[in-house]
């Protein structure tokens, strides 16, 4: 790893590459800053101080803090997430759009992700309208208002503004995906999570200064979060590996197969959208309760309040769920059967067709079990530290995720691009020895 590290100076095309990452990344943290006009922001960096624990918390969190500051950016790059999971949803369920990323290969994948930047405008159209509305009605615990001059030219402009700072991210993360290094969606989350680490660590060091917080336990927090990191990174990278052999077959007078390889199945297949559903899900009453007088709501919100035994019971029991649904979607074991008895491979000991299907699915059932629980336990880690060590920051969850996730595929996206400039520089090398 460090030898091929060291190589990344020598290296002209990913130093571009790097760079120009780096640069797209710089242009999004400083659109985060550009508030949206018309917007009181002190009054609204008030509201989202009392609103942690709801929708909007989470929704700012993805947002880099966009949210939170109601900057150019506010909406993030949630809306094209939104919309990609829809898509995926859909062809599922439409013949038409399971043709196209079947049956057309590189064109049809291309007019699904036209379809995907439509769904996106749409979404952040209807998302800006009930935000821009929502505003004018709201107020900080103080009472003042978030939107001084109400009226539909605030709408306009701000669902103008919201719409277009969200189809620019989507921009923004398809020339980083094109002209940088790594997944560019991942990457503008994984900045926006990441810049609120040395926030996390003043107010550590204040707390430590000030005696609120002792050596003793900082060295404890710092020993469990360098296991848990740990961790994460061996189960993210942990694979089952299914032997597939490939049948010999007789192609003129050459012999053709024989070969063995291995169908690779990840622990964690559903990624992190089951807790982004879930948290959704158990967040939504404690939202609406911000924005109703009534008394019912209130109780009902205290119950779902994250540390409280209802909302870990539920928060695993749907993560757990959502885990099988997402994994029942993206991967098919019917398709996987299939194409191994299309391409004459099959694995040893299992027939081939509905064997196979039914063997691919036992594997990848117990594989998401341990996965699923695995998810849980990582995001049930913050409400153990936060609300019963009484740590004063957030580690764990959907964020450690994200960050742990996007950093090995970036790692291993660099990784790549090494080997292939170390396989092209040893080809010159034979083509003018071989010219000499």
């Amino acid at each position: 790893m460090i030898p091929q590290l060291e190589n990344v100076t020598f290296s002209k095309e990913l130093t571009r590459r790097i760079l120009i990452t780096l640069g797209l990344l710089i242009v999004y943290r400083l659109g985060i800053h550009i508030p949206v006009p018309g917007i009181n922001t002190g009054a609204i960096a008030d509201f989202f101080a009392s609103a942690q624990n709801t929708l909007f918390g989470l929704f700012d969190m993805f947002a880099g803090g966009g949210l939170s500051k109601f900057s150019v950016f506010a909406l993030g790059i949630m809306p094209y997430i939104s919309a990609a999971i829809i898509m995926e949803l859909l062809v599922v369920v439409s013949p038409e759009l399971e043709r196209l990323k079947k049956e057309e290969g590189e064109a049809g994948r291309r007019k699904i992700t036209q379809y995907t930047r439509y769904g996106t405008v749409l979404i952040t159209l209807i998302q800006g309208t009930g935000i821009a509305y929502g505003l004018q009605k709201m107020t900080s615990p103080a009472g003042v208002p978030v939107v001084p001059h109400p009226g539909i030219m605030f709408i306009l402009v701000t669902v103008i503004t919201l719409t277009t700072g969200t189809v620019f991210l989507m921009w923004l993360g398809e020339q980083i995906t094109a002209r940088g290094i790594g997944n560019g969606v991942s990457l503008i989350i994984f900045a926006g999570i990441v810049a609120r680490i040395p926030g996390a660590i003043t107010k550590t060091i204040k707390l430590l200064q000030t005696g609120e917080l002792s050596l003793f336990m900082l060295l404890i927090l710092l020993a469990v979060m360098v296991g848990v990191l740990a961790f994460i990174c061996f189960i993210e990278t942990a694979q089952r590996r299914i032997p597939i052999n490939y049948a010999k077959r007789m192609v003129g007078r050459r012999m053709y197969g024989g070969q063995s390889s291995h169908l690779p199945l990840r622990i964690n297949t559903a990624g992190v959208i089951p807790p982004i559903f879930a948290s959704s899900i158990l967040m939504f009453p404690a939202t609406i309760a911000n924005f109703s007088q009534v008394e019912f709501l209130h109780q009902l919100s205290v119950y779902f309040r994250p540390g409280s035994m209802l909302y870990t019971v539920l928060y695993v029991g749907l993560i757990i769920f959502f885990c099988f649904f997402y994994t029942a979607i993206i991967f098919d074991p019917k398709d996987i059967a299939e194409n191994l008895k299309k391409q004459g491979a099959f694995i040893p000991g299992i027939r081939p067709g509905k064997h196979t299907k039914e063997y691919i699915d036992k594997v990848l059932t117990r594989l998401t079990f341990w996965g699923s629980l695995y998810v849980s336990a990582v995001c049930v880690l913050p409400m153990i530290l936060i609300y019963k060590m009484h740590v004063p920051f957030y580690f764990g969850g959907t964020a450690l995720l994200i960050v742990v996730g996007v950093a090995i595929d970036t790692m291993t996206q660099i990784q790549s691009h090494l080997i292939s400039q170390q396989y092209e520089g040893l080809l010159k090398k034979a083509r003018i020895k071989g010219r000499i």
